[in-house]
């Protein structure tokens, strides 16, 4: 069901629940907002064709959901670390090219 980093193998098994599961191995709990920022992502995937990097994911959040939400000092409160790489992760995504 998933790769040796715990990116889905097959985009359309993606669920909630299963960001819920990955979230948790990174000890983050899910908040509405944070689902909503994966489904960004998601939908800038269906549309490009490729998971966005940290300032693609910025403008895309930025647009749907707000300036406030899309700013990347929000991004890395809501998802520490690695913003990008993170969301990828839990919406079920390839890990972004340029992320380490």
């Amino acid at each position: 069901m998933t790769t040796e980093s715990n990116y889905l193998n097959n985009l359309p098994d993606w669920s909630i629940e299963h960001a819920q599961v990955f979230a948790m191995e990174d000890n983050i709990v899910l908040s509405p907002a944070h689902i909503e920022i994966l489904q960004v992502a998601r939908e800038f995937y269906n549309s490009y064709g490729f998971s966005p990097s940290m300032r693609p994911l910025c403008k895309s959040v930025s647009h749907s959901l707000g300036v406030e939400m899309g700013r990347s000092i929000y991004l890395n409160q809501q998802f520490p670390g690695s913003p990008a790489r993170l969301v990828a992760k839990f919406a079920g995504l390839p890990k972004p090219k340029n992320c380490l």
